[in-house]
């Protein structure tokens, strides 16, 4: 496991702790398999046992890490049918969402700031896999909270907490990157149109190729996303 940067105190160290380690784990610095004591994460976040205690059992409740009496603490593998039907469950939250959209009197407010960010000229377009990553989740994120229903935006925030890990794998790839682009501006164009059937089926196809694209995953490529990140 690489190393990580003490953590300084301010609030609950606790939710400090499993802020890191999650962090870690998306950034792909910890990969499913991985194992660890609760001692050497607290040596290197600089904290004592008790925080890490619980920030693991909470990371454990998420169904992120496990641990064994012999062995210590370990992230989970990754449960692909688990995966596939949290990416079915965005499709349904998301198409209703862009229905609701292109059925309103007026357009969204929220639809603005989304085209200011992915109808720009191809020159001017961000290809860091990791900022990408983030402008990805708000893109979806934003659709869902325009559409205006609390409650589906709230299930749909949990889905993306528990795919994220490995849906950042798709901005490790230039031409995944690429795609996302290209994929969004049509979507956001078939919304702002109010096209709702067309704007569905270019979302339903964008997020059937990331479940694809997550079907391809392996343990070799997630240790080789934990080697270029280190680069």
């Amino acid at each position: 496991m690489s190393s990580a940067p003490v953590l300084v105190p301010t609030g609950n160290l606790a939710t400090q702790v499993y802020q890191a380690l999650k962090s870690q784990m998306h950034d792909f610095q910890l990969v499913p398999g991985d194992r660890f004591s609760e001692a050497e994460i607290a040596a290197r976040l600089g904290v004592s046992r008790t925080p890490v205690r619980e920030a693991l059992f909470r990371l454990r409740n998420e169904g992120l890490l496990d641990v064994e009496a012999k062995s210590g603490w370990f992230v989970r593998p990754i449960d692909f049918d688990r995966l596939e039907q949290l990416y079915d469950l965005r499709v349904l939250l998301e198409c209703a969402c862009v229905a609701r959209l292109c059925g309103r009197s007026e357009p969204a407010p929220e639809l603005d700031a989304l085209k200011a960010v992915w109808l720009v000229p191809a020159a001017e377009r961000i290809l860091d896999g990791r900022e990408v990553g983030a402008l990805d989740e708000s893109f979806h994120a934003t659709l869902v909270r325009a559409a205006g229903n609390d409650e589906i935006a709230r299930v749909h925030w949990d889905v993306t907490e528990r795919i994220r890990i490995i849906r950042r794998l798709d901005f490790t790839r230039a031409d995944r990157i690429e795609a996302t682009w290209t994929e969004h501006a049509k979507i956001l164009r078939a919304i702002v149109q109010r096209k709702a059937d067309q704007a569905q089926l270019l979302l339903r196809s964008h997020i059937e190729q990331s479940k694809a694209e997550v079907r391809s995953i392996s343990l070799a490529s997630l240790h080789e996303a934990r080697q270029r990140n280190r680069r």
